[in-house]
């Protein structure tokens, strides 16, 4: 692979990392290997290949040309050493938890989580004998009394999904490196590597739904891995090609390198915008409370501030009468679309409770922290004033008005 990009800016790695025109006839853009086998120059070729010894192609399901150069993308953007690309956000988690966790193994998780990253631990690996904790990762005393030795792994997003609290992930890392065999795994989806790094302040994995910002388009599914060379090798060729088979497709690679061309302006974009609806959110009558790494009155403004270079373009907030009064913005928007996903240049609304966290029971959802009434908004890349006009009204219909008086009849 050509590295001789590695020394430039976010954004000129984003387009340019990788790849030299010169190699492929000039063709300014990669193309695209849809071959989904490779034919080996000699036997000894062949065998070589599975044997791990060369570094040439010789079938999709393990690697291919055009995800490869999107695997090092990623690497580089993410300051690791090396990329597994999968053909969704949920295969690289998965493939990430059977290479690393065993029966007897214990792995702690944060509090909140996505919905069917928490259906897989206690549905999933959690009935093949590996023991699942929740601990409140923002408090490290709880974090260090829940340690033992079975710990394998602490897993979390940060910010969560969908209530956005945020874990230091330096101290966490820390922390957990003081006792052997912890591999600290971080799901950076919300922030991408434009705003957050987690393997430069500590972590050991990073996993991505690629679906999202990364894409930036909502036209794809894919997912992300990356970590050191011998780690992410691992989950390559255990949990990728042996246990899940998740495997991305080159048209898809294609798409999403496509989307990392404008990740930076998005992102920007993302975050300018989600700061003023937030804002403007905070302001009205009709709002119980706002969650937005970027507002002061946010819990952890100060390690947003240290951890995240913007706010990020999410926000989760609880409107005044709780689930009903929910519902009836979530059906007055006109602008926002009610969909699931995130990270899409159009702007989206949707009800954790009913949707991407209706695999937790009502109780599940109470004990981590995710309210019946919460709505979160992936905000969009549409002109500010449509989105803020959009909020107004939907908020209009939220705010209890006195019925009116009746007109008082004099007598003659």
């Amino acid at each position: 692979m050509n590295n001789k990009h590695s020394g430039f800016g976010f954004s000129t790695r984003a387009i340019h990392y990788g790849y030299d025109a010169q190699d492929h006839h000039g063709a300014l853009v990669p193309p695209i290997y849809l071959s989904a086998t490779f034919a080996f120059p000699t036997a000894e070729y062949g065998a070589g290949c599975f044997a791990g010894e060369e570094s040439g192609h010789f079938y999709t399901r393990i690697s291919n040309p055009t995800l490869a150069l999107l695997e090092s993308r990623m690497a580089t953007l993410e300051g690791g050493e090396a990329a597994v690309a999968f053909s969704s956000g949920m295969g690289a988690i998965a493939a990430t938890f059977w290479t690393l966790l065993r029966p007897g193994d214990e792995v702690i998780v944060s509090q909140t989580l996505y919905g069917c990253t928490f259906a897989l631990l206690h549905h999933g690996i959690g009935e093949f004998g590996i023991k699942v904790r929740h601990v409140d990762l923002s408090d490290l005393d709880a974090l260090r009394a829940a340690l033992s030795p079975a710990t394998r792994m602490i897993y979390c997003e940060t910010p969560a999904n969908p209530n956005l609290q945020l874990i230091d992930i330096g101290a966490v890392a820390k922390i957990a490196h003081q006792q052997p065999n912890i591999t600290v795994v971080i799901d950076n989806t919300y922030c991408t590597p434009y705003l957050q790094r987690p393997l430069e302040l500590g972590a050991d994995v990073v996993v991505h739904s690629a679906t999202k910002y990364l894409s930036g388009h909502g036209d794809i599914t894919a997912g992300i891995a990356v970590s050191r060379q011998d780690l992410a090798q691992r989950i390559r060729l255990q949990g990728l090609k042996d246990l899940t088979g998740a495997v991305l497709s080159p048209q898809d690679a294609f798409l999403l390198m496509r989307g990392l061309k404008t990740l930076a302006l998005r992102m920007d974009r993302h975050c300018s915008n989600a700061q003023a609806v937030a804002e403007a959110l905070q302001a009205h009558p009709a709002v119980e409370s706002v969650t937005y790494p970027g507002l002061r009155s946010f819990p952890q403004y100060e390690l947003a501030a240290r951890q995240m270079k913007l706010s990020g373009g999410m926000i989760a907030f609880e409107l005044k009468g709780g689930i009903a009064t929910g519902r009836r913005f979530m059906n007055a928007l006109k602008l926002f679309s009610r969909a699931v996903s995130l990270g899409d240049a159009e702007s989206l609304a949707q009800h954790p409770a009913s949707m991407t966290h209706s695999t937790y029971t009502p109780e599940e959802r109470a004990q981590h922290g995710i309210a019946e009434g919460l709505v979160r908004l992936s905000v969009g890349l549409e002109d500010i004033a449509d989105l803020l006009a959009d909020i107004e009204q939907a908020l209009a219909h939220c705010v209890k008005r006195a019925p009116a008086s009746k007109p008082t009849t004099h007598a003659v």
